[in-house]
């Protein structure tokens, strides 16, 4: 008999004393120790991914390449880079050195015309080589020098009341001519004197044979239409490019910065084309003082004007 339900009375039960425990009491020591253990594992795992995000950012951080020293070294470049185009001129002109009288060679039967001793050379075979062909190549003006150049440019422009701008584009300062180098020659044509240093040279026969022959032997025209340095068409002014030397002279142009334009009163030898070329002078009228001047008339024993 079960007396656990009466009054007063002690119950018999037959179960053990562990079923008296809550199932729940039996499983709270497991989950406080599991408490106590993920919040390490939670630290560690925070800071493990912290140490490989820091070593990450540094590893970028040092493949970066510099930015203010790459711009600043291409800065120096975009300006530097100008400066190595700049190159002397005056009023577009640009300077030559006077050849020495020692490397000076005649070109002529009388030796008053002469070139350097290459150019002359040169000169003369093609001079050969036109004959052969019945053209007639005759020099008119060779090499000059810088006292020369003082006559022509400054005398003449006083003599015509020329602006300083005008004259230039007839005339290249002293110091500022081709005829300096001695690697420029002025060429008429024997049997039409009459276009001897005239834009009408350019009707010739012997400047069409110049325009397909003379390259053969390293000359070139200087100031073909529309050259660079604003200076008049002069068919008839070539000049020797056959040696390193008459290169570096003479190439500098390429690269010639072209003077401000002047007023309307005072016309300007400001380029109006990119080629290269060099200062020379087309004068407008003649006069026989000038051994530069463009003559407008036959003449055959008139001196060069080309600068």
């Amino acid at each position: 008999m079960n007396n656990g339900d009466l009054p007063g009375k002690t119950g018999n039960f037959s179960v053990s004393p562990d079923d008296d425990i809550p199932e729940a009491l039996r499983d709270t020591p497991d989950i406080k120790r599991q408490s106590r253990i993920k919040p390490v594992w939670v630290i560690v795992g925070l800071l493990g991914l912290g140490a490989i995000a820091t070593i990450i950012s540094l590893s970028i951080s040092s493949s970066k390449p510099k930015p203010i020293e790459t711009s600043t070294s291409a800065g120096s470049q975009t300006e530097s880079s100008p400066e190595t185009e700049k190159v002397d001129n005056l009023l577009g002109h640009l300077p030559y050195q006077e050849a020495p009288a020692s490397e000076l060679k005649p070109i002529t039967a009388n030796g008053q015309i002469k070139l350097r001793a290459a150019a002359a050379e040169k000169f003369k075979a093609m001079s050969a080589a036109a004959a052969r062909e019945g053209i007639s190549l005759v020099p008119i003006s060779g090499f000059r020098a810088v006292a020369d150049q003082k006559h022509l440019f400054f005398d003449v422009k006083a003599q015509r009341g020329q602006v300083t701008t005008k004259r230039a584009e007839v005339s290249a300062p002293p110091g500022y001519s081709e005829h300096h180098t001695g690697y420029a020659v002025d060429i008429g044509d024997g049997k039409t004197p009459a276009t001897n240093l005239s834009p009408t040279f350019e009707n010739t026969s012997a400047f069409k044979w110049l325009k397909k022959n003379a390259a053969y032997y390293s000359f070139e025209i200087s100031f073909p239409k529309g050259n660079a340095q604003g200076v008049n068409y002069e068919p008839w002014h070539w000049r020797f490019v056959g040696d390193t030397d008459s290169l570096k002279t003479f190439y500098r142009a390429k690269n010639l910065i072209r003077p401000a334009s002047p007023s309307s009163t005072e016309p300007s030898a400001t380029p109006t084309s990119p080629e290269l070329t060099e200062p020379s002078a087309t004068p407008t009228s003649t006069s026989p003082t000038e051994p530069s001047a463009t003559p407008t008339s036959p003449s055959a024993t008139t001196p060069s004007a080309t600068p």
